[in-house]
């Protein structure tokens, strides 16, 4: 499946799960019911997946920890905060070009409409 038909499945789920249970839960609350519902719909999801850093040659594996990544392709990262600041966004990025991944969403749970708290972020993988 290409990763642009995996984020309209998170997306959709987002939004049944931000309709269903509302804004302001724990980040972690969300997090459970996203897996359960993204592997209803039979995708493969891995959660808290450790993204190693490297550095000199050197792998540091307690680099960092993705959310959610969804069939091997997209990377998840989920918010419940007030807003939503500018280092959430370079957080994923940086996530998706230690992790060679080139989709990732940013999905922030406190807001009123869940489509305002949803962020497409790419990376540019060279070709």
């Amino acid at each position: 499946m290409h990763e642009n038909e995996i984020a309209r499945l998170i997306v959709n789920a987002s939004y049944k799960i931000h309709t269903t249970l509302g804004p302001g839960l724990l980040e972690s609350v969300y997090e459970d019911v996203l897996f359960y519902e993204l592997e209803k719909l039979g995708l493969v999801v891995a959660r808290q997946v450790p993204i190693p850093v490297v550095y000199s040659e050197i792998k540091f594996d307690e680099g960092f920890r993705a959310d959610l990544i969804v069939d091997g392709k997209v990377i998840v990262e989920l918010k419940s905060v007030e807003k939503v600041a500018p280092v959430h966004k370079k957080q994923l990025l940086t996530y998706l070009k230690l992790a060679g991944k080139r989709l990732g969403l940013l999905i922030n749970f406190v807001e009123a409409l869940i489509k305002y708290g949803i962020t497409r972020i790419v990376n540019q993988l060279p070709d």
